[in-house]
């Protein structure tokens, strides 16, 4: 029993070796499933750290803010501390009181006047390498004889 076999030289047209030509023919890359494990852990953590680094550069711009809240709290006081002894109310030297007052609330006085019984103090203090200042102004009210 002989069995022949055909053989061709060339292969046939529905199985060519090569691939075909042109923009159109070209296969989608498939990415073998499994291979994106992790990836939402890594922006996660991307998240993460930006949202960190936001919040470190926002902390000491909130309490240089905060700062800036207790001098103008220190000024008001001190004024305020001024006028009642240049009305009379409590002994001693306006300017001296105002500055024993700014310096208990954590300020330095910088700038007293009087003006009759109205007192005019500016208050400082030092933060991350800024000056902080307010100042404020008390007496008796307008209309008032001095």
């Amino acid at each position: 029993m002989t069995r022949s076999l055909r053989l061709s030289k060339r292969p046939s047209r529905t199985h060519s070796l090569r691939e075909p030509q042109g923009p159109r023919s070209r296969r989608p890359l498939r990415v073998p499933q499994g291979t994106e494990a992790g990836a939402a852990t890594v922006v996660t953590v991307g998240l993460m750290a930006a949202i960190v680094s936001l919040t470190a550069m926002a902390l000491p711009l909130y309490s240089v803010l905060v700062v800036r809240q207790s001098v103008a709290a220190a000024a008001d006081a001190a004024a305020l501390a001024a006028a009642d002894v240049a009305v009379g109310r409590v002994a001693g030297s306006p300017c001296e009181v105002a500055a024993r007052v700014a310096a208990a609330n954590g300020a330095s006085l910088t700038s007293c006047e009087l003006d009759g019984l109205v007192a005019t103090v500016a208050a400082s203090r030092l933060m991350l390498g800024f000056e902080l200042s307010a100042w404020a102004t008390a007496g008796p009210p307008r209309g008032e004889p001095d």
